[in-house]
């Protein structure tokens, strides 16, 4: 639902009621960010710009957003510099955790708690750029295979 809200925003097809309130809350730097990764993606919708190109190719930098390189939109710069298929992976990739801890063999308690935390971050890092740090990405491996670790493997 996020990343369908992203979208949405970064393509303008949102209602028009509800443009001022998104660029009170996302600010307008941050929106013209998205539409400029969502025009990127559009136009190599099939291989993306290339890795780390978004930065090169960033038209907004005019418009007054922040020269970081980043649109602040992990699907949306996927979507830009590695195009349908890195979104299609990053998408399949998160499902594939989410299997991998339902067929987990640890407590209900400690799956739903990595389960939680792990779709918080999705959507933070949908909106943001939470996956820009390599301790926030650490963290979630780490999250994720303690919370799917076979026997043996206590968490203290």
């Amino acid at each position: 639902a996020v990343v369908g809200a992203v979208w949405a925003v970064a393509g303008g097809a949102g209602p028009p009621a509800l443009e001022k309130p998104l660029r009170e809350v996302l600010t307008t730097q941050r929106i013209v960010l998205w539409r400029e990764a969502a025009a990127l993606a559009a136009e190599h919708p099939v291989r993306g710009a290339g890795p780390d190109r978004f930065g090169a190719l960033n038209r907004a930098v005019d418009q007054g957003a922040a020269p970081d390189g980043k649109p602040h939109s992990a699907p949306l710069q996927t979507a830009a510099e590695q195009g349908a298929p890195g979104v299609l992976l990053m998408g399949a990739a998160f499902g594939w955790v989410l299997l991998a801890l339902y067929r987990s063999p640890r407590p209900t308690p400690v799956v739903l708690t990595a389960g939680v935390a792990l779709t918080g971050l999705a959507a933070v890092a949908s909106v943001g750029n939470a996956l820009s740090f390599s301790q926030v990405t650490m963290g979630a491996g780490l999250l994720v295979g303690l919370a799917t670790a076979g026997e043996g493997w206590d968490i203290p």
